[in-house]
């Protein structure tokens, strides 16, 4: 089944320990659209400008991402640029410039109103709504957030959140969001807002799934080496996601699985720069490390031995 995300598309400038890149494509929804279209066919709702580069363009379409309603507007695209810190867990937003992102009023068309899947990428909650509304019966429904929203837009947020099946946010924003400090406090009180599933996002120590009745904890995939986290957390919902879509399914048995091919998604992705970890790839290496993951968190597998 196909998925829908809404988000944004756009130009990144990121600096790290280990390098920098300059105008690199990057976006929430450019990470979800390009991770999840490794299991069902993605289309994409966002907004670029005249700057818009074709290659980029190309990018998605050669992957058969459907790309009806990204939007063309005169001006500038989005520009964020940032700086990891050696704990690549902390950032600092040196300069974000929304240009035609500003203007964003995401119009689905009939289809994608028909759509099963749906992820409200990391956008303001006003315009999440405004999507929900045009929806017809979706089976599931993701949304992520940040801190600016959290504090500056609370309201709709918390408004929004008893529509949501699947709500994914950092370990940081869900403690901000419930004034909560432990996280398993933090996800039961955001619970009690309404959402009905909560995946806490917890960088390299993985992520923490929660729902009224039961609890799921993965690892990160263990790498020796992170380039650029930038999109970490869009990957892996666009592993999660995408999964789902593929299965037809939202429930406990399949969500666990999806979880682990969530964090795969995200370990290719933060390897290098920008969309390359993922452009590179090819379903079989996906598949494989999916395998090895489950045996590195199978006590029943013991191939690994030290040096």
């Amino acid at each position: 089944m196909s998925v829908v995300v809404i988000g944004s598309v756009g130009y990144d400038t990121i600096e790290t320990p280990w390098g920098s890149a300059r105008d690199v494509l990057g976006g929430s929804a450019t990470y979800f659209a390009i991770a999840a279209r490794f299991f069902t066919p993605v289309s994409l709702v966002a907004v670029v400008g005249s700057d818009f580069q074709p290659h980029d363009y190309g990018l998605f379409a050669e992957r058969g991402i459907d790309l009806r309603s990204l939007k063309r507007l005169d001006g500038s695209t989005m520009r964020w640029r940032g700086r990891y810190h050696e704990n690549v867990n902390r950032r600092d937003t040196l300069e974000l410039a929304l240009n035609v992102f500003s203007e964003f009023k995401p119009e689905l068309t009939a289809d994608q109103r028909r759509a099963d899947y749906v992820f409200l990428a990391n956008i303001a909650p006003a315009l999440q709504e405004a999507v929900l509304a045009q929806l017809n019966n979706p089976r599931l429904i993701a949304a992520d957030t940040m801190n600016h929203w959290i504090a500056n837009e609370r309201e709709g947020l918390t408004r929004l959140l008893p529509r949501i099946d699947l709500f994914m946010l950092n370990e940081e924003e869900v403690c901000q969001l419930t004034g909560e400090h432990n996280l398993v406090k933090a996800g039961r009180a955001a619970l009690r807002m309404g959402a009905r599933r909560v995946l806490i996002k917890r960088g390299e120590y993985g992520v923490l799934e929660m729902s009224d009745h039961t609890m799921f904890a993965v690892s990160a995939y263990p790498l020796e080496e992170v380039v650029d986290p930038t999109g970490a957390g869009d990957s892996f919902a666009g592993g999660v996601i995408g999964y789902l879509a593929r299965c037809g399914a939202k429930g406990d048995a399949m969500l666990r699985p999806a979880i682990v091919y969530g964090e795969v998604m995200a370990s290719f992705a933060v390897e290098r720069f920008s969309v390359e970890g993922l452009v590179r790839l090819a379903w079989e290496e996906v598949d494989q490390r999916y395998r090895t993951f489950i045996e590195l968190t199978d006590p029943r597998h013991s191939r690994w031995t030290s040096p």
